[in-house]
């Protein structure tokens, strides 16, 4: 069984940061990509950004320049660095891994609970 937990959010003042943290954990072969989407309410959930097990990144327009995301690929770790802050940032943040379970095996979505982020003005 896969889990992924995340920590880190919490409210904040617009123009703050926060860091936002997901370990990964289970009976897992390999996370070909770890990431971050979000959810505001009434909207969908949007992707935020992802990153490859060899590093390469993707990051949504809104956050480019303001958030930066790293992997250890040996703790099976994300996290997301958020820095100048804005309302708009605030949504349930919630950490997304696609891995496999053994060699040569499927590949998997994999999501976490949820942590809340809210910026205030």
């Amino acid at each position: 069984q896969v889990q992924l937990v995340e920590s880190g959010g919490g409210l904040v003042q617009a123009g703050g940061s926060l860091r936002l943290s997901c370990a990964a954990s289970g009976s897992i072969f390999s996370i070909n990509v770890m990431g971050w989407y979000r959810q505001a309410p009434g909207k969908q959930r949007e992707l935020v950004t992802t990153i490859t097990s060899g590093g390469g990144t993707n990051y949504a327009d809104s956050v480019k320049g303001r958030f930066t995301v790293s992997r250890d690929n040996a703790k099976n770790t994300v996290s997301l660095q958020m820095n100048s802050l804005k309302p708009e940032d605030t949504a349930v943040y919630y950490c997304h891994a696609l891995l496999a379970l053994k060699y040569g095996g499927d590949l998997y979505t994999h999501w976490g609970q949820g942590t809340q982020v809210t910026v205030s003005s």
